[in-house]
């Protein structure tokens, strides 16, 4: 039987390539995005090394759960063992990007973690993300490192001496968490240049999270026959 493809999905793969760039999340050739097929599991990727303004949906590589290309000619990115591990230890990810952020890889070079300081990031993200342990880009090391700092409930981490790798439900999830980690960033930096960033309380944090979760939003309208 001939494998699904679906171009709806690698169009969002070039969106998400070119917001990346416009929220100003990676340059250049830098960073990664993937999203996953929850009806047959295949992996849509950006390819490597290619200008994001110039990726098509052309460019866009198919691949199994095993890695294998079934769709495309172009090189996939190197890091495609990171988000085929994350997909694997994750079921609730459907997407995740890979960028090179100026404050967030300020933390990854200090090695330091980024806790909960503000309410946004406390929703959609976690009670704090933490830095991985050290591995060469595109390595199965790297993949394992991130997938342990990653833990069940957070939605990034800081990769050291790199990047930052954020996961989410759907792109537009994703593309959310990443812009909300380099915010908090920034502000967490700028906070420690003039005092001591006060933290929420696990409580408080353990109530918005419940509050994002089932509460936050519109409700789905009840059609009546």
């Amino acid at each position: 039987m001939p494998v699904k493809i679906k171009e709806e999905l690698k169009e969002l793969v070039v969106v998400g390539g070119l917001t990346m760039v416009k929220q100003r999340l990676t340059v250049g050739t830098w960073g990664n995005i993937s999203i996953r097929d929850k009806e047959t599991g295949l992996i849509y990727i950006s390819p490597s090394g290619v200008e994001y303004e110039d990726i098509r949906t052309r460019d866009v590589v198919v691949l199994n759960e095993k890695l294998e290309v079934v769709d495309g000619t172009a090189v996939p990115s190197i890091e495609k063992p990171m988000h085929a591990a994350v997909y694997r230890a994750r079921s609730d990810i459907g997407a995740v990007i890979h960028t090179h952020p100026i404050y967030s890889s300020v933390l990854g070079v200090n090695h330091m973690d980024l806790p909960g300081i503000s309410e946004d990031f406390v929703q959609i993200v976690g009670a704090k993300i933490v830095c991985s342990e050290y591995a060469l880009p595109g390595t199965p090391q790297l993949a394992e490192n991130v997938i342990r700092a990653l833990g069940k409930e957070r939605n990034a981490v800081l990769l050291p001496n790199h990047g930052t790798l954020c996961a989410g439900r759907d792109l537009r999830e994703v593309l959310k968490v990443s812009y909300v980690v380099e915010k908090t960033a920034q502000v967490y930096i700028m906070a420690m240049s003039i005092g001591k960033p006060q933290l929420i309380s696990e409580e408080d944090i353990r109530e918005m999270r419940l509050f994002a979760r089932t509460m936050y939003g519109q409700k789905p309208k009840v059609t009546t026959t």
